[in-house]
């Protein structure tokens, strides 16, 4: 149980170090691609790369777990990033990075409601307030909060889905299915989403911008590595500590955010965003304490 718990805690740091670095990815792509366009194609490609790692199919599934799939696949992969995505046309993508972050709030609480899991302990709400000042900390830089309506409750929105996406997930590991099998499922229904929206943002099929290898490389890397992988990953997580224990990670995407900025676009890093950086590792490791959840720990 300790390895597996471990094995889990490795998986999220692994994730969300990807993740936190796919907005450069993202950020280049965006000169020559619509954002429905990025994420159509990295999902498609995530999806090839799991049918080539695990070509058998997935078998004896019911009714009821389709529609668990097929619930997932809306929320984690066509709902969450379409609702982002239109967010950051609306308000700053400052705002949008800290309310997203709230998701490992609403993960808990669903994870009460709809799991039946005990309501977190207060170390958890207490480590939740300290990494949201630090996320404040690291995406203001000091600056003042524009609010927007639209685009902040846009990104709430997003945050909610993520959770919904996560407690799923949570479901769908008690089926017994190997995660790349499932993980694959959850995929196709996305993308299977997805279609209609292509109709409705100007998507662009026109794959010879891919001759670029500058485009080519950065949607290797979405697709493969923060699709394909990371969405295995991430489930195996969920799976291993369960779906708030894992959410909690979310809190470090910032951190890498500006690591990855000072390293590769070398970025200065300023007080401010040190010392959002040191609080918002300590809320993680405040929410992740043996205080946490006890039913968590004693599965």
């Amino acid at each position: 149980m300790k390895s597996k718990s471990t094995a889990g805690h490795l998986a999220s740091l692994l994730t969300i170090a990807i993740w936190g670095t796919t907005f450069i990815s993202t950020k280049i792509l965006l000169v020559d691609f619509q954002p429905v366009e990025i994420l159509f194609f990295r999902f498609l490609m995530g999806l090839l790369a799991l049918l080539l790692v695990c070509p058998r199919r997935l078998k004896g599934t019911s009714r009821h777990q389709e529609l668990t799939f097929a619930a997932a696949g809306l929320c984690g992969i066509c709902l969450y990033y379409l609702l982002e995505n239109i967010a950051l046309t609306y308000t700053m993508a400052s705002n949008v990075g800290v309310i997203i972050s709230v998701a490992p709030f609403f993960t808990a609480i669903l994870s009460h409601l709809v799991l039946r899991e005990e309501r977190p302990g207060v170390n958890f709400f207490a480590g939740f307030t300290v990494a949201m000042a630090g996320i404040i900390l690291i995406s203001f830089n000091g600056s003042k909060m524009e609010l927007n309506p639209v685009g902040d409750l846009l990104a709430l929105l997003a945050a909610l889905i993520w959770a919904c996406y996560s407690v799923l997930t949570k479901k769908i590991s008690v089926y017994g299915y190997h995660t790349i099998l499932t993980t694959r499922r959850v995929f196709c229904y996305g993308i299977l989403f997805m279609v209609p929206t292509l109709f409705l943002f100007d998507f662009k099929m026109e794959l010879i911008r891919f001759a670029n290898p500058v485009y080519l490389f950065n949607i290797l890397f979405l697709g493969l590595g923060a699709s394909a992988l990371c969405f295995v990953t991430w489930n195996f997580a969920v799976k291993a500590l369960g779906a708030v224990k894992t959410s909690v990670y979310i809190y470090i995407v910032p951190v890498v955010t500006v690591v990855t900025s000072v390293v590769i676009l070398h970025e200065k890093i300023t007080a401010l965003a040190a010392v959002g950086t040191v609080l918002t590792l300590s809320g993680l490791f405040l929410s992740e304490s043996k205080l946490f959840l006890k039913k968590e720990e004693n599965n």
